[in-house]
């Protein structure tokens, strides 16, 4: 091959992935101007563990802002956080279609059921977050209030909008990225980097590890942590049985 044609092969390489990047961008716009305008209602659904958690308290609770833009640009930030969260499969595809044509039948059989799985898994991640973590979570902080009877100052909860969102969205987009551990380490497992024995033998490092992150990504309290780490602990040790997996396909393949 001549110098001329790896340069084109090159620049049509990167013409290919701007289209696939322009792509992307357009389509994550879009979602964006729909999900702003539906942002009210995407603010109801996730401020609904909150209101849940405190419907029988008795209280009349409210989420309140100190800022004049503050609720607007909250709006903005849970439309794009939405809209990423809805184009990530979109996004993959355009990962998939650029990588795709350049291999092999066999490759694209394997690589392709992690493209579907780590959309799935982070779905997962915010679900937990959503319908488990972030109600105990609300429950537990609540716990701290005080009527003030020995004091006479009562201590009651003032959150605001965009501290109570902007945790809710953190947490969602931690634990789903948390929940990809199978996925990296299957395709670690795939090229040779680790193996099952591997991953057993450091399984008392992965919890001291796993315990650490959690504690660094969620907020300071026990609910979150220990809600992130026990998931992230099995996912581990599922990993050792999808790489195990892996590993007698391998194998029964050298054998042929």
């Amino acid at each position: 091959m001549s110098h001329d044609e790896k340069d084109g092969g090159f620049i049509s390489h990167l013409t290919e992935l701007r289209k696939r990047l322009i792509h992307s961008f357009i389509f994550l716009i879009i979602f964006f101007g729909v999900c702003y305008f539906y942002a009210d209602n995407l603010y109801g659904f996730l401020v609904e563990p909150f209101a849940e958690a405190v419907k029988d308290d008795g209280s009349n609770r409210r989420l309140i802002f100190t800022a004049l833009q503050e609720t607007f640009l909250t709006y903005l930030k849970v439309s794009f956080f939405t809209a990423f969260f809805v184009t990530c499969p979109f996004i993959l595809m355009q990962i998939w279609k650029f990588i795709a044509p350049g291999l092999y039948k066999h490759e694209k059989i394997a690589i392709l059921p992690y493209l579907i799985l780590t959309p799935v898994l982070f779905f997962f991640g915010g679900m937990l977050v959503y319908y488990l973590i972030m109600p105990l979570a609300i429950k537990f902080f609540l716990s701290f209030e005080s009527t003030g009877l020995s004091t006479n100052l009562p201590i009651q909860l003032e959150a605001k909008v965009n501290e109570y969102l902007s945790l809710v969205m953190k947490l969602i987009f931690a634990f789903g990225i948390s929940f990809q551990l199978p996925v990296v380490l299957s395709l670690l497992a795939r090229v040779g980097v680790v193996d099952s024995e591997f991953l057993k033998k450091r399984r008392k490092y992965v919890v001291v590890i796993i315990f650490a992150a959690a504690a660094i990504l969620t907020p300071p309290d026990p609910i979150t942590q220990i809600g992130l780490a026990i998931p992230l602990l099995i996912l581990y040790e599922l990993s050792i049985f999808s790489v195990k997996i892996i590993e007698n396909k391998n194998l029964k393949k050298t054998d042929a």
